[in-house]
C-alpha cells in the first residue's frame, strides 16, 4: 500500500472527505460509487465500482460475436475504460482509459448512428476518423458503460440495431 501522508477526521455521521488531489489521480468523480473491502489485516479498502467489471468475460463474447458478423471493430466499456473489444485494434485499446468524449457520452446517455467517417477520441490522444455508431448502456437508472462498433467501411441501420439491442441484454443482464 502507497502512504499519502493525508490524515482526515470521521465526522458524527461516520463520513469521510477523500482529498482533491487522490479524487483527482484516480479518476473518481462526484455520485460514482465506491466498494468497500476489509483486508486480511483489517485495514479499509476503497475501490472504484464498475457493475460491467463483473461481466468482462459476457463482454468480450458479445464483442467477439458482433464483430464475425460485421466485421467491424467492437468495444465495450465501463465508465472508466475499455473492458472488451474485438477488431483490428484490440491489443492497443484493451484495457486503457476512454477519453473524455467517451465520459461525456455515458453521462449524457448517448445513442448515435454516423453512418459516414467522422473524427472520434475512443483513448486520450489518439483520435481516428471513422464511421461508428454507439449506445450507453444503463442499469437500475445509472449509466454504466457503452458499447461502439466502428470502421472504415459505413456503418448500416442494421449494424446500429445489433449495438442498440447488445446494450439493452448487457444492460438487463447487469440489473440482476
Amino acid at each position: 500500500m502507497k502512504a499519502t501522508g493525508v490524515i482526515r477526521r470521521i465526522d458524527e455521521l461516520g463520513r469521510i472527505v477523500i482529498p482533491k488531489e487522490i479524487r483527482k489521480t484516480l479518476r473518481i468523480r462526484e455520485g460514482e460509487n465506491l466498494e468497500i473491502f476489509l483486508d486480511e489485516k483489517e485495514n479499509i479498502v476503497l475501490k472504484k465500482y464498475f457493475a460491467m467489471n463483473y461481466f468482462e468475460e459476457e463482454a468480450k463474447s458479445f464483442a467477439e460475436v458482433i464483430y464475425h458478423i460485421t466485421r467491424h471493430s467492437v468495444i465495450i466499456t465501463n465508465t472508466d475504460k475499455i473492458i472488451a473489444m474485438a477488431g483490428v485494434d484490440k491489443q492497443l485499446l484493451i484495457g486503457k482509459p476512454i477519453s473524455e468524449q467517451l465520459k461525456n457520452i455515458i453521462s449524457r446517455r448517448d445513442k448515435m448512428l454516423q453512418k459516414t467517417k467522422r473524427t472520434i477520441q475512443l483513448v486520450d490522444n489518439q483520435e481516428m476518423e471513422v464511421a461508428f455508431a454507439y449506445s450507453t448502456m444503463i442499469a437500475n437508472g445509472d449509466a454504466c458503460g457503452l458499447i461502439i462498433i466502428y470502421g472504415t467501411e459505413g456503418i448500416s441501420d442494421i449494424d446500429n440495431q445489433l449495438i442498440e439491442l447488445t446494450s439493452q441484454v448487457l444492460s438487463k443482464q447487469l440489473e440482476n
